[in-house]
């Protein structure tokens, strides 16, 4: 029998772009979209294939895996390595057309779209010149996020048993519908089994992440009086002008595309109706608590303006918690980035810290108990069409994984102690 040939990354990760896992907010139903469990029996059978045991996909779609200690080595914590397989609704994942471009420094033409992807608008492609990047034709995202971070850890699996690599209890988990917030929604911390886990779901692969927003989400419905226009005068209340004249007072320069690193910010994320009913959302954010505290405070103040103005009916508002900002744990853990530091230095990188702008599962896992911080795919310009991920970065992504698990049983291995485990124990 011909032995199977073990599968590159790359190879995995363009399987499981082929399959459309975006997710859907208006869904009641987890996952939220069929073909997010279309990928999970995908990756049920490739854990399995490389190696894992007890691999099971719940009814809820989520698919959890481990592999056991080598032999000695059980008294190591267990490390846990998550990724999520839906993407973002931002823009389509269906028919995914992936390119392969050497990249010398060019703009890359996407396709027939007329969109390019170059250096004047992403500078931060400078520092993959000599790469092979998978890009897209310019009318889906890629999928990179998060399916990158799907491949990574699979192939590092691989590697690991394939290998021999002497390891502590491992222990696997891909999530639903992330993008939509629901990813820990039903994930099952005693099914994973981990004391610490790696998200395995940001950009650059020398970067470590351990902090991110506060984050909530405002849903504002504003109900006008429908005059027709011809009589309107003195009588008609337009919806829409009420959700203008809130958006006003709201500060103009805390917005996304004016705001970076620890700032915050008020993201208008979506408008609909008429001038009879309209609803908005907007996502809030904040690093830091207070300051979080004070944009919830600053959207409610908006409100009660409003309503002195026009009456309590013209405008109502819900403002939900949707994760926090996981340095509150983390940093209760900073071997963790030592680790991930140590790790990255043996794959000749000169890691750094950034904050996450944006949240992962691992935010809502570390306040579950499992302390979770992220880390990088290789892929960059997530949510839209001027997706990418490099290929190299991909296998130094799988070789960070695999130094984080041998760099684990160099540090718990001799002593047998857990005192560094969570409150899971």
């Amino acid at each position: 029998m011909k032995k199977k040939q073990a599968s590159s990354v790359k190879e995995r990760f363009l399987r499981y772009i082929g399959i459309e896992t975006t997710s859907s907010a208006e869904s009641e139903e987890c996952p939220s979209a069929p073909g997010q469990l279309e990928l999970g029996k995908l990756l049920r059978k490739e854990l399995k294939e490389a190696g894992a045991e007890n691999v099971v996909l719940t009814e809820k779609g989520y698919v959890y895996g481990h592999l056991p200690a080598t032999a000695g080595l059980e008294k190591v914590p267990c490390f846990g390595l998550i990724a999520h397989m839906d993407t973002s609704d931002a823009a389509s994942g269906k028919n995914v057309k992936p390119r392969s471009v050497k990249y010398t420094g060019k703009p890359i033409p996407l396709g027939k779209s007329g969109r390019v992807l170059g250096e004047k608008q992403f500078p931060e492609l400078a520092s993959l010149r000599g790469d092979t990047l998978l890009v897209t034709d310019g009318t889906t995202l890629l999928g990179a996020d998060d399916k990158a971070g799907c491949a990574e850890i699979v192939a590092a699996l691989e590697r690991i048993v394939k290998e021999k690599i002497p390891h502590g209890p491992l222990s696997f988990a891909f999530t639903p519908d992330e993008e939509i917030g629901r990813g820990m929604d039903h994930f099952q911390p005693e099914k994973f089994g981990a004391s610490f886990a790696f998200t395995v779901d940001g950009g650059a692969v020398d970067v470590f992440e351990w902090e991110n927003f506060n984050a909530a989400e405002a849903v504002l419905s504003f109900q006008g009086i429908a005059v027709h226009p011809g009589s309107a005068k003195g009588k008609m209340v337009n919806a829409l002008s009420l959700a203008w004249e809130f958006h006003s007072l709201l500060p103009a320069d805390e917005v996304p595309e004016k705001t970076e690193k620890y700032e915050g910010f008020f993201f208008l994320h979506a408008v609909e109706g008429s001038s009879s009913q309209a609803k908005v959302r907007y996502l809030l954010r904040d690093h830091d608590a207070s300051k979080f505290r004070a944009r919830k405070k600053r959207v409610q103040d908006a409100v009660h303006a409003l309503q002195k103005k026009y009456g309590k009916e013209a405008v109502s508002c819900r403002v939900e918690d949707q994760y926090c900002n996981m340095a509150v744990v983390l940093k209760k853990y900073p071997f963790l980035k030592t680790l991930a530091f140590s790790a990255m230095k043996k794959a000749f990188l000169s890691p750094r810290v950034e904050p996450i702008r944006g949240g992962t599962d691992g935010a809502r896992l570390s306040c579950m108990g499992v302390p979770c911080p992220n880390l990088g795919t290789g892929g960059g310009n997530f949510h839209g069409e001027y997706e990418f991920v490099s290929v190299e970065k991909m296998e130094k992504s799988v070789e960070i994984l695999i130094n984080i698990v041998e760099g684990a049983v160099k540090k718990f291995a001799k002593t047998g102690k857990r005192r560094y485990s969570s409150s899971r124990g």
